[in-house]
This record gives structure tokens, sequence and C-alpha cells, in this order.
């Protein structure tokens, strides 16, 4: 019988599939890439057609020789690695290293892909294999070049001219910059203040609200009413018209339909999760991994989701087929449209021929069937990928809505305005609700009493409401991938990779789960928008990322694009590196005098960040920090009257990356140190430990957080402001104040297993 080696990329995905073929097959994998371009200069050859150097990864060696070892003993081998450019080019590099081997001997070699891991598709597969494709080897060769391009050449600039341990990216130096940009709109925002008038009414002993929408004949705008007393006026006029009563002057009601979202792709999974489940991009990845390579549900490892890098919403025939059939079984025949629906990509580079990201069977592997098998995060995943794809092919909601205008008297010329909406069928939303769904439900979901032309009711208030506008947010894990995909920047397979590496350049940091630039992200920007604003321009990434998925499609070459980047890339890093001087980038002249010396004063970048110090430096060392505190370095200040609580030596209030913080005087001896600033006790007792308080503290970054004075003993905190007030679901002591944009202010359970949240409105109301 003749010996057959399948090899994969991961042991998990090997382990899956071996299950599925007979004893004559060997299933192996190579834990991922196993050659890469040197890591050093020369790597690539521009003068000789961009030769290439490649050389084996060291911690996969082992791996690779498990395979050369497997290959002399089999008749034909299979490479069924990963089915996008990355999967492609790692099986061609295996196929290089066996032939480099000399194991081959005539042997065939087929190339095989699935987008799924179950076992028809992995026979499916090895009924109709191909060979290596060549055109998105070739892709993938391109984009590593020029990734190695900007990395090694740019890279080395930024040390010379900022500092070192600094890098560029083709892709993480403009997702840099759409950060930045978002964090200078933020700064250059000019709050405004306007004014709502909103009446409080009661009909047939229901509450509801309307806003004002008219005054004096002129419909209001935004800023109509723009201040205090302008609101005071309007609505004490209101009242003296209304006396306790509104009139029902008109009732226009309209019937619309809502369609459900398109199954996922690998952006709006990233997005979904983060935004549903509160995860990040990276475990949305990982957990998604484990999905598609396989989960041991009774009978053995199993692949419950197609592949989940894809920027397609396609659903191939045969599983739309199965889900219409299970809508029809388990919600009748009502809740099915009448044809599958089909959806069009918003991505700018889709490659339609993948398909979206949805359950392998929808029957047989339901979120109760497999919850038992998934662990707990595993299960959240598997539940909302699965019921995206159901309603994907359901029937539109229904939904009614009505729009009440409201008059003191039929003669008045003012209006005010009552929304609301029923919804009459509910079609998909019975089984998901996207998180904007969500929020439009939420503002769709306030329901009128009856209400007719002529009719009057009671007036129980008027309120003139103070609002302020406010600046775009910063980016958070979703709405970043979310930015990257509608500029076309990166590939599904990249997004988590440039997240992580932006953080880890210190580039920008974590705010409330939102991205903010540091002082060194922000000069970073700066130097390459002023000196590179090409290389880091939205567009042309885009573009490029095209002309790469041009190669993978054979409608390109692949050498001709290298050169017409390197060659003008190359000239222009040469040329900056000889005219910009270091003090041009990481220096800003102000015009103010230093106080010690009288020479003018720049912001300058130093190790702690960006500071404002003398420009007569070294010979005038004043400094002072952003904040306008001075921070020249002099003797530390004596505490006197407080030995060191550990050494008994004095204690020194020192300035550190963080400020200002007391510290022992016998350092690196004795490393004891304190905050300057005392925390605010909130007088609530730690519902953990029950014997501390809650005291208000600043983390080292500045945010304000809530902890137990006994830690270290107790390791209880919280970011939201506490109050002394059970959870009414779960009777945990303590309850949290929680504002958001989306939501407002809410009172909600720290506990997240419980989930109680409740309007802060609501309750006063």
């Amino acid at each position: 019988m003749p010996k057959h080696l399948l090899i994969v990329e991961s042991p998990a995905k090997a382990k899956t599939i071996k299950k599925y073929l007979g004893k004559d097959f060997e299933v192996l994998a190579s834990y991922g890439h196993v050659r890469d371009l040197l890591p050093k200069e020369g790597a690539i050859d521009p003068d000789h057609d961009f030769a290439m150097v490649y050389t084996l990864i060291e911690k996969n060696v082992k791996h690779l020789d498990v395979i050369v070892k497997a290959v002399k003993a089999a008749d034909f081998v299979y490479l069924a690695t990963d089915l996008d450019r990355e999967g492609e080019a790692i099986a061609w590099h295996i196929c290089e290293h066996l032939k480099q081997k000399k194991v081959l001997k005539n042997k065939p070699v087929y190339r095989i892909v699935f987008h799924e891991i179950t076992k028809s598709a992995v026979h499916a597969a090895l009924e109709n294999p191909r060979q290596i494709s060549m055109n998105l080897v070739n892709a993938q060769q391109a984009r590593r070049a020029l990734d190695y391009f900007v990395g090694f050449t740019l890279s080395p600039l930024l040390w010379k001219k900022i500092r070192r341990g600094l890098s560029a990216g083709r892709v993480q130096s403009p997702t840099l910059r759409l950060i930045v940009e978002r964090e200078e709109e933020r700064e250059a925002f000019k709050t405004r203040e306007y004014w709502k008038i909103i009446a409080y009414l009661e009909a047939s002993t229901k509450n509801f609200v309307a806003r004002l929408i008219k005054y004096d004949k002129e419909k209001l705008s935004q800023f109509s009413i723009s201040t205090q007393l302008q609101a005071e006026k309007i609505k004490q006029a209101l009242e003296k018209i209304a006396q306790g009563r509104l009139l029902v002057t008109k009732v226009e009601k309209k019937q619309r339909k809502r369609n459900p979202v398109a199954p996922f792709t690998t952006s709006t999974l990233q997005q979904e999760a983060g935004s549903k489940l509160g995860f990040t991009a990276q475990r949305t990845m990982r957990l998604a991994q484990q999905l598609y390579e396989g989960v041991d549900v009774g009978q053995g490892a199993v692949g419950l989701i197609t592949y989940m890098r894809t920027d397609s919403v396609h659903l191939a025939s045969e599983a739309l087929q199965a889900i219409r059939a299970f809508i029809t079984q388990c919600y009748g025949e009502k809740e099915l449209p009448e044809t599958p629906r089909q959806f069009r990509t918003k991505s700018r580079n889709a490659q339609e021929a993948h398909e979206a990201i949805r359950p392998t069977d929808v029957a047989a592997y339901t979120p109760d069937q497999v919850k038992a098998h998934l662990t707990p995060e595993q299960f959240k995943l598997y539940e909302l990928i699965w019921k995206r794809t159901v309603a994907s092919q359901m029937v539109h909601a229904t939904i009614d809505t009505v729009a009440v205008d409201l008059q003191a008297n039929v003669m008045a010329y003012h209006c005010f305005r009552a929304n609301g909406s029923t919804i009459v069928h509910p079609g998909f939303m019975t089984v998901y609700l996207a998180s904007q769904e969500e929020a439009k439900a939420e503002g769709d979901s306030s329901l009128l009493p009856a209400l007719q032309v002529g009719e009057e009711v009671n007036l129980i208030a008027i309120t003139a409401d103070q609002l302020f506008t406010e600046p775009p947010p910063r980016y958070n894990e979703a709405s970043l991938v979310k930015a990257l995909e509608e500029h076309g920047i990166g590939r599904p397979s990249t997004y988590v990779p440039i997240i992580s590496t932006i953080q880890n350049r210190e580039y920008v940091i974590l705010d409330q789960k939102r991205f903010k630039p540091t002082d060194v992200g922000r000069i970073v920007n700066k130097f390459l928008v002023r000196y590179f604003a090409k290389y880091v321009d939205y567009e042309f990434t885009a573009r490029l990322e095209g002309k790469l998925d041009q190669i993978a499609r054979g409608e390109q070459e692949w050498i001709p694009l290298l050169r017409d980047f390197w060659v003008p890339f190359k000239t222009l890093v040469e040329t900056t590196e000889e005219t910009v001087q270091r003090k041009e980038v990481t220096q800003e002249a102000l015009d103010e005098s230093c106080p010690k010396c009288h020479k003018l004063l720049s912001i300058r970048l130093g190790r702690r960040g960006r500071f404002i110090g003398c420009s007569g430096y070294p010979d005038c060392d004043y400094t002072r920090n952003m904040q306008g505190e001075v921070t020249t370095v002099s003797e530390s200040e004596i505490l006197e009257g407080r030995p060191c609580p550990d050494c008994g030596h004095a204690l020194h209030i020192k300035i550190g990356r963080y400020g200002k913080f007391i510290g022992c005087s016998h350092y690196p001896k004795c490393k004891y140190m304190e905050s300057l600033e005392k925390p605010a006790d909130t007088g609530i007792e730690c519902p953990e430990c029950q014997q501390g308080k809650l005291l208000k503290r600043k983390s080292r970054y500045g945010k304000v957080f809530y902890s137990c004075s006994t830690y270290p003993a107790c390791h209880y905190a919280i970011w939201n402001e506490p109050i002394a007030q059970p959870c009414p679901r779960c009777a945990w002591p303590v309850t949290t104040i929680k504002t958001t944009k989306r939501r407002g202010i809410e009172r909600v359970c720290p506990r997240k297993e419980c989930g109680y949240a409740e309007s802060m409105s609501t309750m006063e109301t």
C-alpha cells in the first residue's frame, strides 16, 4: 500500500485531519513558517533582480527534520497549509527545503486547500489537488520584501534622527498616523455649548418625553439655543403658555424594514467580539484559530468554523442550503426569505474566492450542543459566529415608527416632537443583533401611548438640559480595525500584528481601552509625515496592497513592483540622512525665554518623553515638564521628620518618569517609595475583604481608579466610581457609576459575570 504524507502548519490542525484519513496517511506539522529572510542587511539584492537569501527559522528546524525523514519513506506528499498567501508561501518554502535536501526524487508533490476542516472538505481537497501557485507565492515574497526594505532602511534612520530602538513599517506607520491624527483632531476641537428643551408628558397612565423642535416659528438646529439665559427664557415662556397641558396636532406612522448584516469577515469579527465580548483582536484570532483547527466535541476533534482570515462575505451554495433548511426547521418558513441573501463586501481589496467565517455545520453543531465541550471564551465566540451566520439568511425585521407633534394650543408658534417605535415582526432580530443594530434598537424601543390628533396630554415638567459637543473619540481596537479596512491598509492576517507592534514600540498606550499616542509616537509620526509623506499616505498604502493582490491573481509581475518602490525610496532615505539634523526632528522652538539664562526655550524629547528645556544646554540646565512643573536637576528635597519605614534613612521628594514621588535616600540599596499624592477615602467598605475602605488613587499614567486600603493584603480594584448601594441582581455590596458616550450615565455592577446595568436617569425619574 502506498504511503501518503500530508503537511500542515499546526499540530492541532494535524490532529483533527488525521482522524479523517486512513492508516496509509501520516499528518505532520511544520509549526508555522519554516524560512525567512536573513535578518540583516544584504538579504535582498536589488542589483540581481531582488534575489532573496532565506534562512531556516531556528525553532522549527527540528520539525523540518521530522518532515524530511517522513518524506523519505512516503510515496506521495500533500502540502495542506492555509489557503491564503502566507499558507501558499509556507508550502513553497517547505517544498524548496525538501528539494535542497534531495529527498523528493521525482515523488509527486501536491498542493491541497480547504475552507474548513471537516471530513468531506479534506477528502474533496485530496480528490482535487493542484500545483503550488507561484502567483500567490510571489505576492507574499513581494510583501515580505517591501516590509524588509522599509524596516531595514528606515528604522536605522529613526535611530540616528530620534533615538535607538525605534522602528518604521510599511503598514505600521500609516496606522500610527491614523492614531496621531485623531489625537490632533481632539486637541484642535473647540467644545460648543448647546441646550435642549425637553417636555415630560403623561397620557393613559404612561410617561413619555418630547423635545422642542420649533420655537417662535423657527425650526431649531443643534446650536439654536446656546446659553442658559436663552434656554430658561424659552422654558418659562412655554410653561406659561402650556398651563400643564399639550395638544396633539399631528400623528405620523410609518413602517420600515431592517435587513440583517453580512456574515463575519476577519475585520468585522474582531470589531464585534471587541464590542460585544470585550475581546482584544489578538484573543479573538487565537480563539477563532482553535475553533477552525478543531475541538473535541465528543466524537474526536472537529473543525467548528471555516477559515478565519478572510475579507469575503460570500457563503458557499452548500452552506446556504444547509442554513436555509435549518431556519425552516427551527423557526418556520415565514422566517425564510424567498431567495438566499447575497452580500457585497465593503473591503477595498477583498478576495471573493474565499468564504465568510461561518459554522461548518449549523444544524449538527448548534451552540447548545457544543457548549459543554468548549471553554467559556470559545463558546462565546462560536455562539457569536453561529448566530450572525444564521441571522444573515433570515427575513428582515418589520418596525412601525410613530412621530407625534404637540403644541400648547392650535395657534402656538412652537412644536414638541415625540418619537417611538414598535417591532411588528422581529425576523432576524430573534436570533442576532449586531452592536450598531443594538444601539438603533435601544433608540427605537421607546413605546408611545396610543395618541389621536386633538387629544390633550398632561405636562409633568419642562426641563432645559445643558449639553456640550464632544471631540471625535480615540480609536479602540474595533474602530481601529474598521478604519484600517476602510482605508485598505493591511490584510486580515496583519491587523493583530500591526496593533501589537505599535504598542510594543511604545508609540501608543491604551487609555480606557482606547489608543493614545505617546510623545515618541508623535515625534516618529511627525518625522515620517514631514520627510516620507508618500510612504505613510493612506492611498499609497492601499494602492500597494491592490498591486500585491494583482500579483496574486497573475495580473502583474512582482520584480518591477519592487524596483518601482525601491529606487525612489532609497534615494529619499539617503537624502534625508544627509540633510536633516536630529534637533530639527526632536526639538520645537518656543517663543519664550529661559528664566535662568534668558535664551530661548524649546520642546525636546528625552528618555521620559517630551519636556521643555533651555536651548543653551549644557551651559544652562533649566527644564520643566509639559504641565509647567520645574524639573531642573537639583538636590532632592528632604522630607523632614519622616524616616524610611524599611531602613530608617531619610526620605526624599524625587522626580521620576511619572512626576514627583517620595523615595528612600538610600536607593538603590533600599527601594522604598510611595506616592506624593495621598489617596482620598471614599468611606465605602471593600466588598472583597470587608476589612479596608475603597480609596481613590491615580495610576502612574494619571488615570483614576479605586482600590482597597489594605493593599497588598487585598488586591480588589475597580475603574468606575463606587457607590454604597448593593446590586439588585446579585447582591454584591457595591455598585459603580459608569459613563459612556453611547449609553450615558449608568449604575452598573462591577462583577462582569453579573452584567447588571441601569440608566441613572431612569432611576431618578
